[in-house]
C-alpha cells in the first residue's frame, strides 16, 4: 500500500466530506460537516497560513491534518497541528507523513513552537512522545443524551436581567463580538487568544453555517449582552457548546447556568437528541456547571507542544 499526503482542494465538496468523514470517525465528539469544512476553509485568516492536508492509500482519504499559524495569538510563531486517522486505517503511516508535511510547512511559515490536541491513550501518547511532542493541559470532552436526560428546570432571569437570542442581534451582532472578545481573553489554555478583528469573527463565526442563532442564548443587563451560550447544530439531531461566556463584571451570578440551561431546553424542542461539551480540565467552575446538567466525560485529550529545532 502506498500513502501519499496531498493539499484539500479548494471548493472540493469531495475532499471535504472526506475530512468531514474522517474527523467524525477519529473524534465523534464535535460535530463535523462537509459543508462546515468548505466553509472554514473558504473563510481562514490569511495570516493562519491554514493547510488542510489529506493522506490517502491507494486512492482513499485515511487521514487528516488541520495546520496553521494562531495568528489570533499574542505570542509570534505558534503553531497548531491536529492529526486525525481513520481508526480502520491506523499504522500504514498516514500519521507519520501527516505530521512531517505539517512541520515543514509551518517552519516555512516561521513558527517555532507547534501545538497539538492528542487524545489520551496509549497508541496516541507514544505516537506524539516518539516526533518530540511533550505533554501540557489536558481537556474533557462531554457528552448529554438529551433524549433520556432530565434537564434542570428553566429558571426565570434575576432581576434586570433578560433572555434573547443571538437571532434577536441579526441587524448589529457587534455587542455579541465585544462581549464573545471578553471570554476568550481569559480563557484557560496554553496558547491565548485575542479577538480583534471583527470583519474575520463575523466570517468565521457570526456566519458559520454550525452557529445555531435561534438555540444561542444570551443573556442581557444594563442594555448590554453579559453572558452567552454559544450552540452549533448540524441538523442531524447533534447539538454543540460553541463556548459559554460571562462579561467579567458579571461573573458569579449563575448568568452561565442560567443561559446555558436556556440554550439546552431549546436545543430539545428542537429535536437534537445528544449535546457535545468541552472543558479545560483545570476549569473547575465550567465542568462543575455541566456535571449540574448531566454532561458526562467520554475522553481525555492533552495539549503536547514541540519547540522546532530539537532533536525528537
Amino acid at each position: 500500500m502506498t500513502v501519499i499526503v496531498r493539499d484539500v482542494r479548494p471548493g472540493s465538496a469531495e475532499d471535504a466530506e472526506a475530512f468531514a468523514r474522517i474527523r467524525r470517525a477519529a473524534l465523534p465528539y464535535m460535530i463535523a460537516t462537509g459543508p462546515q469544512v468548505t466553509y472554514d476553509l473558504a473563510h481562514a485568516h490569511p495570516d493562519a497560513r491554514n493547510r488542510p492536508l489529506l493522506a490517502e492509500v491507494d486512492g482513499e482519504a485515511v487521514g487528516t491534518a488541520e495546520v496553521s499559524l494562531a495568528h489570533e495569538s499574542p505570542e509570534p510563531g505558534t503553531g497548531c497541528v491536529n492529526i486525525f486517522v481513520h481508526p480502520g486505517h491506523v499504522g500504514l503511516g498516514a500519521g507519520s507523513l501527516l505530521l512531517r508535511a505539517a512541520e515543514e510547512h509551518l517552519a516555512e511559515a516561521g513558527a517555532t513552537n507547534l501545538y497539538s490536541w492528542v487524545l489520551d491513550g496509549p497508541s496516541h501518547l507514544a505516537f506524539a512522545a516518539k516526533h518530540g511532542y511533550r505533554p501540557s493541559r489536558s481537556a474533557y470532552f462531554l457528552r448529554l443524551d438529551l433524549a433520556t436526560a432530565g434537564l434542570p428546570p428553566l429558571q426565570a432571569p434575576p432581576a434586570g436581567v433578560e433572555l434573547r437570542t443571538a437571532a434577536d442581534f441579526a441587524a448589529d451582532p457587534r455587542p455579541l463580538f465585544e462581549l464573545d472578545a471578553l471570554a476568550t481573553a481569559d480563557e484557560p489554555g496554553d496558547v491565548a487568544a485575542e479577538l480583534t478583528d471583527y470583519a474575520h469573527w463575523l466570517a468565521s463565526i457570526w456566519e458559520h453555517p454550525l452557529l445555531d442563532r435561534e438555540l444561542t442564548t444570551v443573556a442581557v443587563a444594563d442594555g448590554r449582552p453579559v453572558a452567552f451560550s454559544a450552540a452549533r447544530t448540524d441538523g442531524l439531531g447533534r447539538y454543540g457548546s460553541a463556548m459559554t461566556g460571562t462579561h467579567p463584571e458579571y461573573r458569579g451570578r449563575g448568568l452561565a447556568k442560567l443561559v446555558k440551561n436556556d440554550s439546552l431546553h431549546r436545543a430539545c424542542t428542537a429535536g437534537c437528541t445528544e449535546a457535545f461539551t468541552g472543558n479545560d480540565a483545570e476549569n473547575g467552575p465550567m465542568l462543575a456547571v455541566n456535571k449540574w446538567f448531566g454532561y458526562e466525560i467520554c475522553a481525555k485529550e492533552t495539549r503536547h507542544v514541540r519547540t522546532l529545532g530539537r532533536g525528537r
